[in-house]
């Protein structure tokens, strides 16, 4: 690092637990990040000012006023523009010594599975199951973390599938893609501003955890939030050995 990054990221090196080494893993990391919205704006955000050295955001929609109230990465000026795009801007403007990629697209499943490939760690912060458990097929089948998190009115969740752990679950051993989960969208039912900010830096936090080496991530377990009394409620999760996403990682059953 130069003397520059040095002083940017000193509070980071401070810490015992990250240090210059921790550093230096998250300006090597790639981090992609699905929505660029309500989630996406906090963690992107946070990983940028945090350090990490390659972010790319993916989401094919624009910034509209609607999204002002809790998209903290879009500005009133920026409406009418992609969402990637004003992303870029608003990271840039905060590290500029950090590579970000905008993609105005709603990724296929080869594209998904091409960035995740390429990712040290994938976050999804997207708002429909169709698109979550695409994430996640990509993630199981090229190994990666994945990082989810989702808000709706006053409840959060989140999560952490890491295929590198074999008796880790994935996103379809906790909703399977058959069990009939309807999307509920915040245009029709309204999200708390707050929330998506809370929930997209702690996305960001176990991120940048799993970069570092930091702690324990929250694989295995689903972490609610109850938004109106600030509670929150830590459920653990086992892996489906019969699921038809992460049953075979690598070519091979997993024990369970």
């Amino acid at each position: 690092m130069n003397d520059n990054q040095l002083l940017r990221y000193s509070r980071h090196i401070l810490l015992d637990d990250i240090g210059i080494e921790g550093q230096q893993r998250l300006l090597a990391a790639h981090v992609v990040i699905i929505g660029a919205g309500g989630l996406g704006s906090p963690a992107a955000l946070y990983l940028a000012s945090g350090g990490i050295g390659r972010l790319t955001l993916v989401d094919d929609d624009t910034v509209d006023l609607t999204n002002l109230q809790r998209q903290v990465m879009h500005t009133t000026d920026r409406i009418g523009q992609p969402k990637v795009d004003s992303g870029r801007a608003a990271l840039l403007a905060i590290n500029p010594e950090i590579e970000v990629t905008a993609l105005a697209e709603r990724a296929g499943p080869e594209r998904l599975l091409a960035l995740a490939r390429s990712a040290t760690v994938v976050l999804d912060c997207s708002d429909n199951f169709a698109t979550r458990h695409a994430v996640n097929r990509a993630c199981v089948a090229a190994g990666v973390p994945l990082v989810s998190g989702a808000a709706i009115r006053f409840d959060g969740q989140l999560a952490v599938f890491d295929p590198r752990q074999p008796e880790a679950p994935c996103y379809a051993c906790l909703f399977p893609e058959d069990s009939g989960f309807e999307d509920v969208a915040c245009g029709t039912m309204g999200v708390f501003a707050p929330l998506v900010g809370i929930v997209g830096a702690v996305q960001a936090a176990e991120a940048m955890k799993l970069i570092a080496g930091v702690g324990g991530s929250l694989a295995g377990r689903l972490l609610m939030l109850d938004g109106k009394f600030m509670e929150w409620t830590d459920v653990k999760v086992a892996r489906n050995g019969a699921c038809p996403v992460c049953a075979v990682r690598g070519g091979k059953p997993n024990a369970v």
